[in-house]
């Protein structure tokens, strides 16, 4: 009987711990869909395409306010890590101005850019337009420029994390943006930015994109208009 008795009282304690747990859980994914929510009802009725536009204003506080720290923090910012197997110029690019943006062999496309169909997306869990490449590769990762030119943008994404902004001198009306990272302090607005050289690391900072592995959100747009980044780089 004590013993009958005893193993009631270890199978209480067991479904008590795995009730415990389940209600950690859905917490948790409750906590990150009310935060998405949140910044979804600020802008539910504009465009992906208008994203830039429609964060302007965060972008200029963030500006100013990161000329500010960078300034003081530049010195000691942690230099992501390097999978140096993948040399810079890596000689599969489809252009050889244009460097691959994440320096690793472990790197992979994990979501493609789709302006004209949708995908699905685990965090925001609905079918939805993208508007650049997610490359997957391990925290911290070393990101690079892909080609010559001037960071115009360093600023915090209520959506898509840490991001970089690089007007390219090339002529060509190209702009790169490279977010989820996991720093944007090694570089600062108007810095003149040289293909291949690091800017940043691989991260997973977006609140959009917060339930993927970490990876390089990178798009691409030439005259103030999204273009397919697999036109520039190979992925």
């Amino acid at each position: 009987m004590r013993q009958a008795q005893r193993k009631k009282e270890k199978d209480k304690v067991a479904v008590a711990l795995i009730l415990a747990f389940c209600v950690i859980a859905l917490t948790s994914i409750f906590t990150i869909k009310s935060n998405i929510d949140k910044i979804n009802g600020s802008n539910t009725n504009l465009p992906v395409s208008e994203k830039i536009n429609t964060s302007e204003s965060s972008k200029n506080a963030a500006k100013s306010k990161t000329n500010v720290e960078k300034k003081a923090d530049k010195v000691s910012v942690k230099v992501p890590v390097v999978d140096s197997s993948k040399p810079a110029g890596d000689s599969s690019q489809k252009s050889s101005s244009f460097h691959s943006p994440v320096k690793s062999e472990a790197a992979t496309l994990t979501n493609e850019y789709a302006m004209d169909h949708l995908i699905y997306s685990v965090t925001l869990d609905q079918y939805m337009t993208h508007c650049g490449l997610d490359i997957e590769a391990p925290e911290d990762t070393q990101v690079i420029a892909i080609a010559d030119g001037t960071a115009t943008a360093v600023y915090n994404d209520d959506r898509f994390g840490k991001s970089i902004e690089i007007t390219h001198s090339d002529g060509s009306g190209l702009v790169s943006v490279y977010s989820n990272l996991s720093t944007n302090e090694m570089v600062e607005i108007g810095d003149t930015v040289k293909a291949g050289q690091i800017i940043g690391g691989v991260g997973s900072t977006g609140l959009f994109e917060s339930l993927e592995p970490a990876h390089l959100h990178l798009e691409i747009l030439k005259d103030g208009v999204y273009v397919n980044p697999q036109e520039y780089v190979n992925f």
